[in-house]
């Protein structure tokens, strides 16, 4: 085994009459930090931390041990910092080349021998080419002019600051068929994908991404649900403008309500409640979060954007 050492000393922060000092050693089965400092009342003291890595000869370990919702939120950070010092084009294309590397390695390494013409995927890393694809149709990346500057600045900021299980919910939204629910039961309905093939006239579905919830309402609901959870007699009579559910004491409404709170008390920011009518003006916003499908601005479906990664393996392996 080669071991590789270094240290790298920050500069000393001045913050009240405390001074700190960081010391990071790595390794290649670790890393360990020692943050020297002094507190308020004078005492020296030294804080150590080591945290230990598991190593692998085997590229296939790799592989199997992967975790894409880290990934991702590795890739996303990197390119939103490298935006600031590089074209987006190119940010853009080293994502999908990095992508396309990883896959082929794979296929050319681990995977059983297969004609050229599969897409042959890890078993941890089915869902990455999805994710990648929603981080290239972000509006950080998209590169669509009519978004504003400040809007880009702030959901470039809040990703920088996000978790990996927030980066999952932002890229890929959590979307719940709500005229189905079980109203015997606790449990919150299974999450279908994020297409537009996936809705149904009849049906009433909630989309959350970590910012927004998305109350989506087909034309052709059925009038005891929309009694159920807005107490008004038809379609017609939903307001679109409203914010929140009124409080109604029936099963369907106590139900979704406790939804909408279990979904609300996972994440860090309080999301707004958007009612959405089919066919009406807000659909526009809410069909930006149906990852999956090919958006109004050029952005890829998932269908193409795996088409794309394929052709970009066959070429390296060619």
């Amino acid at each position: 085994m080669i071991s590789v050492t270094s240290k790298c000393s920050h500069a000393e922060e001045q913050q009240g009459s405390a001074r700190t000092l960081c010391l990071c050693q790595q390794n290649v089965s670790g890393a360990q930090c020692a943050l020297l400092y002094t507190t308020h009342s004078g005492q020296r003291r030294i804080r150590i931390h080591n945290m230990g890595l598991n190593c692998s000869a085997q590229l296939a370990d790799v592989y199997r041990a992967c975790e894409t919702d880290a990934l991702i939120n590795f890739f996303a950070k990197s390119a939103f910092e490298a935006i600031l010092s590089q074209p987006l084009k190119t940010v853009r294309d080293i994502l999908v080349s990095q992508t396309a590397h990883m896959l082929a390695c794979y296929k050319k390494n681990c995977a059983s021998p297969a004609t050229l013409s599969q897409l042959i995927l890890p078993e941890t890393m089915k869902v990455l080419p999805v994710y990648m694809n929603c981080l290239l149709k972000s509006c950080v990346l998209g590169g669509r002019p009519e978004i504003p500057t400040d809007e880009r600045a702030f959901q470039r900021q809040l990703l920088m600051a996000m978790g990996v299980a927030d980066t999952q919910l932002f890229f890929y939204p959590l979307l719940l068929p709500l005229h189905s629910l079980d109203l015997q039961s606790d449990a919150v309905p299974a999450a279908i994908r994020c297409s537009e093939e996936r809705l149904s006239e009849g049906g009433a579905f909630l989309l959350a991404n970590g910012l927004s919830m998305f109350l989506w309402l087909g034309a052709g609901v059925c009038p005891e649900l929309i009694q159920g959870l807005f107490n008004v007699p038809s379609f017609a009579h939903i307001s679109a403008q409203a914010t929140s559910l009124p409080d109604l004491d029936n099963p369907f409404s106590k139900k979704l309500k406790h939804i909408l709170e279990q979904i609300q008390s996972q994440r860090p920011h309080t999301m707004k409640l958007i009612i959405v009518k089919q066919r009406e003006q807000p659909e526009m916003l809410f069909r930006q979060f149906l990852v999956e499908d090919k958006d109004i601005y050029g952005g890829a479906s998932y269908v193409d954007f795996l088409v794309c990664i394929h052709k970009e393996i066959g070429q390296l392996l060619s």
